[in-house]
């Protein structure tokens, strides 16, 4: 009866999405199946090419900073030019760039091309975001969600695996074979996946459309108090979980384990995330993501902080298991909610927005992880990060409509919570007696007749 079970639960998951999804998805298993690059960029500078560590560490921020200006810009040009043409415009240059960086030599000419390369590859997220969207019933937008991540890392599982013999027959090889592999994934784009982005709807000749929906800019997204509050808790998140790639090799090398001892730990996030993420979803969706984003962040910072006492591989990997839960649990639900949040003709520079916060902790995680090691040691940055995590879930559950817009009345316990402090607020003052605002979901309290409040539009 459980081999059933499971055969229904799998269909469960998979049924019920469009054919364009599943194209789409297949070219994001092809695009990761071949990410030779980014993985091992940092050990071909310093171990083929002979350059020191802080060049590599310079040559990583690069790439990240390329693509923290890219995932706005792509969610522009997202809006403006359409998910398709982005996205393929982003595979063919992104093959460009990295077969050029396979054959660079001088420094600059890496590091320049580096930052293209994070440009470049970066700027498909946006797109790919806003198409499931555009195509996937907002019912089922979680498990679309979740499916894509899933083979996002499979596809890394089996790259990174895969890159270690590719590279016995030099790196160039790796270069040449990533870009093969984005050039294939474009194809598939190109003649498959058709363009979703919505179009504005037109009145009739001599009618006047009830209520057009407003331009959309990056003006219009910064002063979305809600979403930017998404963005901010989601750059929280990030930071820690960007620790995994630069403090926690280093912190293991510090307590003298080797490099195959790190990717037997690291190996646990991938090989945990492909095993259970479906299943997982299952019981994510449809559920209200407020308190699903604020347990992701406990886990994740108390994943980070038990690495404070860690010394073998095995407790390592204990660690890791526990922030990867919270990664599980965080990265459907969160772009989930991005799309919940997003206006129809702005899904590109909302999902833009959001893709910034992880480019940003990208580049500035590793920085700031460095220097607090260096300068309090390993176990304070552990303890720094258990910190992080819960000032996140404490943000979530504070604030609780970046987890929570347009939820029913009553849904959640942090509405009741925000309506109860805004009471207060009113009484001394600080809220103006006619309106109780609540920015954080759609409906918002407000005073009805006889003064109570009472929930509305």
């Amino acid at each position: 009866m459980s081999v059933v079970r499971l055969r229904q639960a799998a269909k469960e998951s998979v049924s019920g999405l469009p054919r364009e999804f599943w194209w789409l998805w297949t070219s994001t298993l092809v695009n990761r199946l071949g990410g030779f690059v980014a993985t091992f960029l940092a050990m071909y500078l310093t171990v083929d090419r002979g350059y020191s560590a802080m060049f590599a560490g310079l040559v990583g921020a690069l790439h990240g900073l390329g693509g923290a200006v890219s995932a706005v810009v792509a969610g522009v040009l997202t809006d403006r030019l359409g998910r398709r043409p982005t996205l393929l415009v982003s595979q063919l240059s992104t093959a460009v760039t990295v077969a050029v960086l396979g054959f660079v030599q001088n420094p600059v000419a890496i590091a320049v091309v580096a930052c293209l390369v994070g440009m470049t590859s970066n700027a498909s997220r946006p797109a790919v975001q806003a198409m499931i969207a555009d195509i996937v019933a907002p019912g089922d937008r979680v498990r679309a969600f979740a499916l894509n991540y899933w083979a996002i890392n499979l596809g890394f599982a089996v790259s990174a695996a895969a890159a270690g013999l590719i590279a016995r027959h030099g790196y160039l090889t790796l270069f040449l074979a990533d870009a093969g592999m984005t050039l294939l994934c474009a194809v598939i784009v190109f003649g498959k996946v058709p363009e979703s982005r919505p179009e504005r709807e037109r009145a009739a000749e001599g009618v006047v459309a009830d209520a057009p929906e407003r331009e959309v800019g990056l003006g219009t997204v910064l002063r979305d108090g809600r979403f930017m509050a998404v963005v901010a808790l989601s750059f929280l998140v990030a930071t820690l979980i960007q620790q995994a790639f630069v403090a926690l090799p280093v912190a293991m090398g510090a307590d003298g384990l080797s490099s195959t001892d790190f990717g037997v730990a690291i190996a646990t996030n991938g090989v945990l995330i492909v095993a259970v993420q479906i299943p997982v979803t299952r019981f994510l969706e449809h559920r209200d993501p407020a308190p699903l984003l604020t347990v992701s962040a406990l886990l994740t910072g108390a994943g980070f902080g038990l690495t404070a006492f860690a010394g073998s591989v095995g407790m390592y990997a204990l660690a890791v298991m526990v922030w990867t839960v919270g990664e599980i649990i965080n990265s459907p639900t969160q772009m989930g909610l991005v799309a919940r949040l997003s206006p129809t003709h702005g899904r590109g520079r909302y999902q833009g927005m959001y893709t910034l916060s992880w480019s940003l902790a990208s580049l500035i995680a590793p920085l700031a992880g460095g220097a607090v090691m260096d300068r309090f040691g390993a176990d304070a940055l552990w303890a720094a990060s258990a910190v992080v995590g819960l000032v996140a879930a404490g943000g979530t559950w504070r604030w609780g409509a970046p987890c929570g817009a347009g939820l029913r009345p009553g849904r959640s316990g942090v509405e009741w919570v925000w309506v109860r402090l805004q009471m207060r607020l009113r009484l001394v003052g600080l809220v103006p007696p006619r309106v109780v605002a609540c920015p954080w979901w759609g409906r918002a309290p407000r005073n009805g007749a006889g003064g109570r409040l009472q929930w509305g539009r």
